[in-house]
């Protein structure tokens, strides 16, 4: 159980830095706030892959799903947390 516990970390920590580092801009977020992107974008690249591929639907429609999946969901997230934390005041 330990050996998940760290391994699901360690997965969030890396799909979270990937999808840091593919999407242009500053994240001043630090490295729990990292691995909680990971593992929020796991679980919707696993909600994703059961909505449009089907798979594993004996395991319900939000599961961890691989790194490839978790990176895409960590840029969903990550996409979706910019756009609500970043409303500047607009200028005229």
């Amino acid at each position: 159980m330990l050996w998940f516990i760290i391994s699901f970390i360690i997965l969030g920590l890396v799909a979270g830095a990937v999808a840091r580092l593919l999407v242009p801009g500053r994240d001043p977020m630090g490295i729990p706030a990292t691995i909680g992107l990971g593992l929020v974008g796991s679980f919707i690249g696993g909600f994703l892959g059961y909505v449009l591929f089907g798979h594993d639907l004996s395991e319900g429609a939000f599961q961890p799903s691989g790194l490839i999946g978790s990176i895409i969901g960590a840029i969903v997230a990550l996409l979706v947390y910019r756009a609500v934390t970043n409303r500047r005041p607009v200028h005229h």
